[in-house]
C-alpha cells in the first residue's frame, strides 16, 4: 500500500528533536486510550551504543482496515472527528495522524504490532516501514492473538545515534515538563521510560495560574489565554511551552528568564496556539505578532510572579529569625542608610541560606553567630567578598556583558563548580605525575598500594565513561575467585593498610561497576595495576586475556545479556610484544588489544594515562589561565585523601608538603 501523498511532504513528516519526537510517539499510545505506557532502550555493544528503542502501551489498539486509512492518508485522522478517547473519554492531542512519522527522527526501519479486540477476539498484524521508502507502507495478514494484551508496541530500528538524552535526567525531567499537566489530569495514566516513571506532582513546588488577554488574530477573532507555572523541585532549563486550550504543549519559545532560585516551567495555553499548529505555522510562531504579544504577557506575569515568590520567601526566612530572636538588627531602621542595609543583610543572608540549607538546621545560638558574622562580612567587606567584587569590576564591558548572558542559561554555582572540578583534575594529574615519575616525591610514597586506592576513586583517568562508577561486593567476590589465572598472591580491592607496616609491593586490582536502568544492564571495568618493576608483556597479557574468559564464564555472568567488561592493564612500561599486540590490535588509539562480544582488554602506561588526561584538560586550563604549581599539586592529594595517605606525605602547619 502506498500513502497518497508526495514523498518531500511525508519526509517532512519525520523531522524533530530527539525529546519531542519521543513525546509524540507516547502521545499516540495515550490517545489510543493507554493507561501505562513503557519507553525501553536496547544496547548491543559499547561500540554502537542504543540499537533499538521499543515503545508498548496498553491501549485499544485499532482494526486492520482502519490501518489502511490511518497509513494510507495523511491529514485524515480519526481524532479530527472527536476531541476525546473513545473508552477512557480522555483529551487527545494529535489530531493530523502525522505524530507515528516522527519515529524515524529516531531510527530508520519502524514497526508497529498492533493488537484489538474483535468480536471473535484479540487479533493481530504489523504494520512496517522504512525511511528509505516512506510511502511504502506494509500490513501483514490479520491473524488471532487470544494470548496477546491489546495494544501498540512500537520497534524503532537502525537506531539513528546514541541518544543519551533519554536515559540522563535532564532528558526525564524535559519529559515529565511535556506530559506534566496530562498527568496531573488523568492520574491513573502512567508513563515509565527506561524504567523511570514520570511522576511530576512528586517534582512539583507549587502551581499558579493566571488569565492574561486575549489574543486578537487577523481577521478579528479573539482567543482566551491562560498561563499555568509549575515550579519545580529541581533545577530545569525554564522553559515556556506552547500550548493547546486542553495544555498539549505543541511547540516551545526561547526561555529569557532572570528569576534567580527557583525552578519553572510555564504553559501558555490557548486555542490561537492550537490554530496556528494546525495551519502548519507554529514553527514561526515567533513571526506572529498576535501570539508574540502574548509571549510578552507571559514573561511579564512570570518575572512578576516570581519576584512575589522571593519576597514572600525571603520575608518569612526574616520574619523566622526575628521570632527565634536571632535576628542581628534590633528596632526598626532609624534612616533611609539603615534601611537598605537591612534589605542588603536580607538578600544576602536568605540566599546564603538556600545555598547552605543547614544553616536553618542548626541551634538558635549558633544561627544568631552565623547572621551576626554574615553582618559584619557585609559592613566591614572581607577580603573574599573584595577579590569577587574587583574581579567582577574589572571585567572588560564585553565580558561583563557575556557574564550576564550566561547567568541567564545557569548559575554562578554551578559555573564555580564546573570550574573547580577542571582545577581539580589538574591538580590530581600533576601531583600523580609528581609521585609516580618526580625522585625527590616519589620517596614520599613507602607504600606504593596508597596510589591503588587513591586511583581506584578517580576512575575518570580511564575515561569520562568511567566518572563515578562504584565499588561492587558481588563482582569482588568472581574477581577473587578466578584470581589463580593471574596471581594468587594478587591483592583485589584490599583495604588499606596500617601506615609503617612494610610489605612487598605485589599486583593489585580494583574493580568498579555502573548500572543502567535495569538489572541486567550493567558495565563493569576491572584494573590490575602491575609492580613498577614489571614491564607488561606476553606472560601479563596471556594472563588477562585468560582471566577475562574465566569472569566472563562464571555462572553469575555468563548468561546474563546486556554486561559489558572492560579490563586494563597498567604499569610504568611495556615491552616490544605488548607494543606489537597495541599497534595490531582493535584500536590502537585506546590501547585496546582485544575487543569482542561484550568484552575489551587494554593497556595503559601511567605517562600515557596522564598525558591523555593533561590533553583532555588542556583547553580548559588553557582559558582558566588555572596555574598550580608542585606543591599546590600534592597539597590537594593530601587534603581529597588523606584517610590513604597519613604518615607518608609529611606537611607543615599550614598543610604545605615538606620536602
Amino acid at each position: 500500500m502506498s500513502v497518497a501523498v508526495q514523498d518531500d511532504f511525508v519526509a517532512r513528516q519525520t523531522r524533530a528533536k530527539p525529546i519531542p519526537a519521543l513525546a509524540e510517539l507516547i502521545w499516540n499510545g495515550l490517545d489510543g486510550d493507554a493507561s501505562t505506557i513503557n519507553v525501553e532502550f536496547a544496547h548491543d555493544d559499547l561500540a554502537r551504543g542504543m540499537s533499538r528503542i521499543v515503545i508498548y502501551d496498553n491501549g485499544e489498539g485499532f482494526p486492520r482496515e482502519e490501518a489502511k486509512q490511518l497509513f494510507g492518508n495523511l491529514g485524515g485522522s480519526w481524532k479530527r472527528l472527536t476531541r476525546r478517547t473513545r473508552k477512557a473519554g480522555r483529551m487527545v492531542h494529535g489530531q493530523e495522524g502525522r505524530g507515528r512519522y516522527k519515529a524515524f527522527a529516531l531510527g530508520q526501519a519502524v514497526t508497529w504490532k498492533v493488537c484489538y479486540k474483535a468480536q471473535d477476539g484479540n487479533r493481530a498484524f504489523e504494520i512496517r516501514l522504512l525511511d528509505a521508502d516512506l510511502t511504502d507502507v506494509s500490513i501483514s495478514p490479520e491473524v488471532p492473538a487470544p494470548e496477546r494484551q491489546t495494544g501498540v508496541i512500537i520497534t524503532i530500528g537502525d537506531v539513528r545515534r546514541d541518544f543519551k538524552a533519554f536515559e540522563s535526567a535532564e532528558g526525564l525531567q524535559e519529559l515529565a515538563e511535556i506530559f506534566a499537566l496530562y498527568l496531573i489530569n488523568y492520574r491513573s495514566v502512567a508513563i515509565r521510560i527506561g524504567g523511570e516513571r514520570l511522576d511530576p506532582e512528586a517534582a512539583i513546588a507549587s502551581q499558579h495560574k493566571r488569565t492574561l488577554g486575549p489574543i486578537t488574530a487577523e481577521d478579528g477573532t479573539e482567543y482566551p489565554v491562560e498561563l499555568h507555572v509549575i515550579e519545580w523541585r529541581s533545577d530545569t532549563k525554564r522553559t515556556l511551552y506552547l500550548c493547546s486550550a486542553e495544555g498539549f504543549p505543541l511547540d516551545q519559545v526561547e526561555t529569557r528568564f532572570h528569576v534567580p532560585g527557583f525552578y519553572f516551567s510555564a504553559y501558555l495555553k490557548s486555542p490561537y496556539v492550537e490554530r496556528l499548529h494546525n495551519e502548519e505555522r507554529i514553527a514561526l510562531a515567533e513571526m506572529d505578532p498576535a501570539l508574540n504579544g502574548a509571549v510578552d504577557q507571559a514573561r511579564f506575569a512570570i518575572k512578576a510572579y516570581f519576584r512575589e515568590r522571593a519576597a514572600e520567601r525571603a520575608q518569612n526566612v526574616v520574619d523566622e529569625w526575628k521570632a527565634a530572636d536571632v535576628y542581628p538588627y534590633r528596632g526598626e531602621p532609624q534612616s533611609t542608610v539603615e534601611k537598605a542595609e537591612r534589605q542588603m543583610f536580607d538578600i544576602v543572608a536568605v540566599h546564603v541560606q538556600e545555598i547552605a540549607p543547614d544553616i536553618g538546621l542548626v541551634s538558635d545560638k549558633s544561627k544568631a553567630l552565623h547572621l551576626r558574622m554574615l553582618r559584619s562580612a557585609i559592613e566591614r567587606g572581607p577580603a573574599e567578598l573584595q577579590m569577587i567584587l574587583k574581579e567582577v569590576l574589572d571585567l572588560p564591558a564585553r565580558q561583563q556583558k557575556e557574564l550576564a548572558a550566561l547567568l541567564q542559561e545557569t548559575t554562578l554555582s554551578a559555573i564555580i563548580t564546573a570550574a573547580k572540578t577542571v582545577a581539580d583534575r589538574l591538580k590530581f594529574i600533576a601531583a600523580l605525575e609528581n609521585i609516580v615519575f618526580d625522585p625527590e616525591t616519589k620517596g614520599r610514597i613507602k607504600e606504593r598500594t596508597q596510589l591503588h586506592r587513591i586511583l581506584a576513586e578517580n576512575t575518570w583517568v580511564f575515561g569520562e565513561e568511567y566518572n563515578l562508577w562504584v565499588s561492587d561486593q558481588d563482582l569482588k567476590r568472581v574477581l577473587e575467585r578466578h584470581k589463580q589465572h593471574l596471581d594468587p598472591a594478587i591483592s583485589i580491592d584490599d583495604p588499606v593498610k596500617v601506615i609503617g607496616k612494610k610489605r612487598g609491593i605485589i599486583d593489585l586490582m580494583f574493580s568498579r561497576v555502573t548500572r543502567r536502568h535495569r538489572a541486567n544492564d550493567m558495565e563493569h571495568m576491572v584494573v590490575e595495576l602491575k609492580a613498577p618493576s614489571v614491564k607488561i608483556g606476553a606472560d601479563a597479557i596471556t594472563q588477562a586475556k585468560k582471566y577475562a574468559i574465566a569472569v566472563l564464564a562464571d555462572e553469575r555472568f555468563h548468561s546474563v545479556k546486556g554486561i559489558r567488561w572492560h579490563f586494563w592493564l597498567v604499569s610504568n612500561d611495556y615491552d616490544a610484544y605488548a607494543r606489537n599486540e597495541i599497534d595490531t590490535g582493535p584500536d590502537p588509539e585506546r590501547r585496546l588489544i582485544m575487543r569482542g562480544g561484550n568484552v575489551t582488554v587494554g593497556i595503559k602506561t601511567w605517562g600515557e594515562l596522564i598525558e591523555e588526561n593533561r590533553a583532555r584538560l588542556q583547553f580548559f586550563q588553557e582559558h582558566l589561565q588555572h596555574t598550580a604549581d608542585e606543591s599546590q599539586s600534592i597539597k590537594y592529594l593530601q587534603e581529597k585523601h588523606a584517610k590513604f595517605l597519613e604518615g607518608v606525605l609529611v606537611v607543615d602547619d599550614d598543610g604545605d608538603p615538606v620536602a
